[in-house]
């Protein structure tokens, strides 16, 4: 019987994490005399800033059998996906996907979509779009993992999550095959009690077909091959936009179709009243998301931002810039033009999202080596079962 599981991490940051649980599938089901592959959906040129990527593994009783199913493009009907980070709940978008993707859309009828996170299953639900089918929701208690950083390597997401398939999909691999390849390739024995306890501990919901998020994904419709011409003129973006009003401003030329927000996990809010124009966000963002005001002010623009921090580590100046989780937005406003509005209101607002009590903030997990650990120490004295294992 053929089994896959996908595994949808952020790239870069989470790209170790989500090969170790494919290989780790793999290596399980091998013990059970099955055969399988381990492989990434992309490779590293747009793993970059966090964009989504994808790990899948596949499993069958034989060669012929996996042969056949891994003729296409991506698997589809998977038993289990894996969400390494809640944040990807929303869909997720990168190159070659047209459009944003729900993360139950590869997801068979009656399959189960794993995800990592302290929240509760209805706040998830809010932002899963509707499958159309039965499906089932499992959580598995704990913070977004950033594991195969240098910052912090062992706290045993991959061990976890694959305790957790297990449990949920035993026909691809059981448990005991789960802690002999653990103890094979890991050689640790406090590993393999971490699977076990996932095992015991991950918890699941069956989310009904009209549950969720009803909003349809965006997406755009793509010529078919007899439709194309000859000749294929595919027109350049430019340099730079106009914008009414503006002045004395500039904002550079953005691919319109590609929507970067859709990956983000956590926003820049900046308070432009102490904002000193030094230029480092402008220079250092790695997706030229910066609009240059007239008032020489820089105004992230949300439709292009993908969320990775940079203009907050670079910037000089205490509180100017603050990533805020991605939660606690409702649209992709300029903030500039709120600012430019009424100046008190915005600075109210600011304070208030600066302010955001946890979970809504959110911490990238990699700003100094230690800091996640410290955060899986405070969460389990907070008693939300995200650093016990």
């Amino acid at each position: 019987m053929t089994g896959s599981v996908e595994v949808v991490y952020r790239g870069i940051f989470q790209k170790h994490l989500g090969q170790r649980i494919t290989r780790g599938v793999v290596l399980a089901a091998r013990k059970e005399g099955k055969v399988g592959v381990s492989f990434g959906r992309y490779g590293d040129s747009p793993e970059r800033n966090g964009i989504p990527a994808k790990s899948f593994a596949v499993v069958a009783d034989t060669a012929e059998e996996l042969e056949a199913y891994l003729a296409r493009y991506e698997p589809k009907d998977n038993d289990v996906t894996v969400a390494v980070d809640d944040t990807l709940f929303k869909g997720v978008e990168s190159w070659a996907w047209y459009g944003l993707q729900p993360i139950n859309q590869l997801t068979r009828s009656g399959g189960t979509v794993l995800v990592t996170s302290t929240r509760e299953p209805e706040d998830l639900l809010r932002d899963c779009h509707r499958k159309g089918e039965p499906w089932n929701l499992a959580i598995l208690k704990g913070k977004a993992s950033f594991s195969g950083l240098w910052v912090y390597k062992e706290d045993h997401t991959d061990v976890r999550v694959l305790g957790a398939i297990a449990k949920l999909a035993p026909h691809i691999v059981s448990l005991a095959s789960v802690e002999a390849a653990i103890l094979e390739e890991w050689k640790s024995e406090l590993k393999a009690t971490s699977a076990r306890k996932a095992f015991e501990r991950v918890a699941t919901r069956p989310v009904d077909p009209d549950e969720g998020n009803p909003t349809i994904p965006y997406a755009f419709q793509l010529l078919k091959w007899q439709e194309m011409k000859e000749g294929l003129v595919i027109p350049g973006i430019p340099v730079r936009q106009e914008v009414p009003g503006w002045d004395g401003g500039y904002r550079p030329g953005r691919n319109p179709t590609f929507k970067k927000f859709s990956t983000r996990t956590m926003r820049p809010v900046v308070d432009f009243d102490i904002c000193t124009k030094c230029t480092l966000c402008w220079l250092q963002c790695p997706d030229a998301c910066f609009d240059v005001t007239p008032s020489g002010h820089y105004d992230a623009n949300m439709e292009a931002c993908c969320g990775c921090g940079v203009c907050e580590a670079v910037c000089p100046v205490e509180h100017c810039v603050t990533m805020v989780n991605e939660q606690a937005f409702a649209d992709n406003s300029s903030q500039f033009e709120a600012y430019r509005r009424d100046p008190v209101a915005y600075k109210a607002w600011v304070e208030e999202k600066r302010q955001t009590p946890k979970p809504a903030m959110r911490s990238h997990g990699f700003r100094y080596k230690g800091q996640y650990e410290e955060e899986l120490a405070q969460a389990a004295a907070a008693g939300d079962g995200s650093g016990d294992d």
